[in-house]
């Protein structure tokens, strides 16, 4: 079992951004940008081009209704989308506010914050993503 799966059944806590019956995301806890969302199937599936085409067509949905979220809360150019799959062996979306291209640097040092911002921004996300 995953750390994302682990962290979709509750088992570990996350900052919620949104959730259906078949995505959850949340907060990446090392973010190149405030905001910067992962979107994970529920489903545990390794590579992101194992998802059904089915599954592929409802997760970009879903991270386009992520994306809008995002971006209520985050004004921004665009939301960036990224999909690496390296470093965690579950499928997963990265989503992230640009203000330019070098934001979705994963190569540079990534945000450090407190567990109360991190909280007040899924929770601005949730709402967001609710509301829509």
């Amino acid at each position: 079992m995953t750390i994302f799966s682990k962290i979709v059944r509750g088992e570990i806590p996350s900052y919620k951004c949104a959730e259906n019956d078949e995505f959850y995301a949340f907060l990446d806890i090392n973010p190149v940008t405030k905001g910067h969302t992962l979107v994970v199937p529920k489903r545990e599936v390794d590579y992101f081009f194992d998802l059904t085409d089915e599954e592929l067509g409802r997760i970009m949905v879903f991270c386009k209704q992520v994306a809008a979220a995002i971006e209520k809360v985050f004004p921004c150019k665009k939301v960036g989308v990224t999909v690496m799959g390296l470093d965690v062996n579950h499928a997963h979306v990265h989503l992230a506010p640009l203000q330019s291209e070098i934001d979705m640097d994963f190569g540079k040092k990534k945000l450090s914050l407190e567990p109360e911002e991190m909280q007040a921004i899924a929770e601005k996300i949730l709402a967001a993503f609710q509301e829509a």
